[in-house]
């Protein structure tokens, strides 16, 4: 039961994940398309009853999931079921640290927390080494998971040899649009100037 619910609820965040990495995408054209994006979805997630929907369902996954690694690490054997693990680890510190760091911009800081509030970090000597990382990760993390998912649902229907290729392909897309979208926040596609305010959130 407690892995059906896993399901559901990962599923949920995901299609919220996958708009939002379509969102970090578009930051490969230009800030204002990024911007201009987030603008128009945010009427959608930030309503009150859908944030706090989203922010159940994203509790409910980080402690399911450390439950699920906690109680069946020993019992993974092979690539993708330590891929799955440790894909799956990531991403319940990163929902923690992340969701919990938008939200205090927001209550705390005052600030909108767009492209620069991710942005500013990458800015600031020496946080970059901290946030570099730690974005690209978790870009890399959730294709990581999906592509754990894709291997276990095709075992049914495709070779091993065709379900490892098909999960190395998905792992190695999450390699790559991690890599162009820790670029385009980098200022690697065009310059990026932070806004005073966000930088100096590092300057205290």
């Amino acid at each position: 039961m407690l892995h059906k619910l896993h399901r559901v609820s990962a599923f949920i965040i995901g299609t919220y994940i996958a708009v939002h990495l379509f969102n970090h995408g578009l930051a490969l054209r230009s800030v204002e398309a990024h911007v201009q994006f987030m603008d128009s979805f945010r009427h959608i997630y930030r309503n009150p009853f859908a944030e706090v929907l989203l922010l159940a369902f994203a509790t409910f996954q980080v402690g399911s999931g450390i439950y699920f690694i906690k109680n069946r690490w020993g019992q993974r054997h092979g690539f993708f079921e330590r891929v799955q693990a440790l894909s799956g680890g990531y991403l319940a510190f990163f929902l923690l640290v992340h969701v919990g760091a938008v939200l205090f911009g927001r209550a705390a800081l005052g600030l909108d927390t767009n492209f620069y509030y991710a942005a500013a970090g990458m800015h600031v000597s020496p946080f970059q080494y901290y946030f570099v990382p730690y974005y690209f990760l978790a870009v890399v993390a959730i294709f990581g998971h999906i592509a754990c998912a894709v291997h276990w649902f095709t075992r049914d229907n495709l070779s091993e040899v065709s379900r490892n290729y098909l999960g190395h392909t998905v792992l190695a897309m999450g390699i790559l649009a991690s890599t162009l979208i820790v670029a385009a926040f980098t200022g690697a596609f065009y310059d990026v100037k932070v806004p005073q305010e966000y930088r100096a959130t590092y300057q205290l």
